[in-house]
């Protein structure tokens, strides 16, 4: 099975709203995840090699280890770039 789940050390593969695992601090040794959806994202930088630091909205803090979903900013964001670019093609067609 394809993997679809995107890196979390890419701070603009993550949004507010994405769905995501994070590992906690106290969880490091184990790996164990933890899933949630992005309330605030901690690190400023660009990336991060163990993965950009978030607050999900259950307020628990971890790195992101894998993006599940983009979440809803990132799709309307997405769907209006599939628009035009079909909006486009139709206009290059006519």
């Amino acid at each position: 099975m394809e993997d679809k789940s995107s890196d979390g050390r890419i701070r603009k593969n993550i949004q507010i709203g994405s769905e995501v695992e994070i590992v906690q601090k106290h969880h490091q040794r184990t790996g164990e995840l933890t899933d949630g959806i992005v309330d605030r994202i901690l690190t400023k930088s660009p990336n991060h090699p163990h993965g950009i630091k978030v607050r999900l909205d259950t307020g628990e803090v971890g790195r992101v280890k894998n993006v599940i979903d983009f979440g809803p900013q990132a799709w309307n964001f997405y769907k209006d770039i599939e628009f035009s670019s079909v909006q486009n093609l139709n206009n290059s067609l006519t």
